[in-house]
């Protein structure tokens, strides 16, 4: 999924982002900067610090004072993909080995927690409280989030509001940080730091429900990881959510195979097959392209220019991405 054609306002701040994020995670310790720069070597989307500059780059070209946030933040993002594989045992992201995989646990831990020392000591050099607040809230709710999944494996139970609290703590919310942020430092009003806040929040919310239909109907290679990752490790999505509401004859077989680890391990193929069958995944992508309405609707607030058309696009791509 390459959204660099989206990026061309940023093209060259970009680069240095790049660059920078090996740069800030260099160490006197081999085993640790080959840890913690394995996943930054893998590659990835870097939509994270894309908003960040975007966003400041729809009031001025003078970005560069948003290059170590963009940094900051893409690490942030990473710090919480190297816990999470250890956690939900993940040996493969964007098609190659995780750093659980390579390193191991232990290492894993450690270099996560390493990765995201290095983003505060970033996040620091600005000098603002009202920015360490923002980060510091982030992270807290972020975690937060991590631990609601965690209780939520398996309960066949949760309700539609959960699964949205859920998201929007997993994903939603860093998205809108990285266009707040960008807007905030760069000195936009607070209108439209407000509306590329919103944008960023609906568009987190619609990338993370396309993942989750994806799960369901994207190959291994797609994904860069197992289909039905997510429901064979009991966390229920919006698709399965959709399938247990509903009344038919499969419903009570799904609740059954969910709410069980034992279920599960023997039966995902199955529970996937009568999520598809439900419609489960048609009304997912009417609720994913809702939200990519309501973020076109903020941009609307934004001056028109490049780096709004910009984000305009990356909007839609998130939304038709392999259906």
């Amino acid at each position: 999924m390459d959204y660099q054609k989206f990026f061309k306002p940023i093209e060259r701040e970009l680069q240095l982002v790049e660059a920078e994020l090996l740069n800030t995670l260099d160490t006197e310790l081999p085993l640790l900067q080959e840890s913690s720069r394995h996943l930054i070597k893998a590659g990835g989307k870097r939509l994270r610090p894309a908003f960040v500059l975007l966003a400041g780059r729809v009031f001025t070209d003078r970005v560069n004072e948003l290059i170590h946030m963009a940094v900051a933040l893409e690490l942030v993002h990473l710090a919480s993909l190297v816990h999470d594989d250890v956690i939900d045992s993940s040996l493969l992201r964007r098609g190659k080995d995780t750093v659980k995989a390579k390193f191991g646990n232990q290492i894993s831990i450690y270099a996560g927690n390493y990765i995201l020392a290095r983003a505060l000591m970033k996040v620091a050099e600005y000098n603002r409280a009202d920015v360490v607040d923002i980060i510091a809230d982030t992270s807290i709710r972020v975690c937060e989030g991590e631990i609601v999944q965690l209780q939520t494996c398996f309960d066949v139970n949760q309700t539609l509001k959960d699964y949205l609290d859920r998201i929007e703590r997993k994903t939603a919310l860093l998205m809108a940080v990285s266009c707040h942020l960008g807007a905030l430092l760069i000195g936009a009003s607070p209108p439209h730091i407000k509306a590329l806040k919103n944008f960023g929040h609906y568009l987190g919310m619609s990338f993370q429900i396309t993942d989750d239909i994806l799960d369901f109907i994207a190959d291994e290679e797609t994904l860069g990881k197992p289909t039905g990752s997510d429901i064979r490790q009991g966390i229920i999505t919006l698709p399965a959510l959709y399938a247990l509401r509903k009344e038919g004859e499969y419903s009570e077989e799904l609740r059954k195979i969910l709410s069980s680890s034992d279920d599960i391990e023997r039966y995902a193929d199955r529970a996937m097959e009568i999520v598809r069958n439900s419609g489960g995944i048609e009304f997912s992508e009417r609720m994913a392209q809702q939200y990519v309405k309501r973020a076109h609707k903020m941009l609307r607030l934004l001056p028109v220019c490049q780096s709004s058309a910009a984000l305009g696009q990356i909007a839609d791509f998130v939304y038709a991405r392999e259906f």
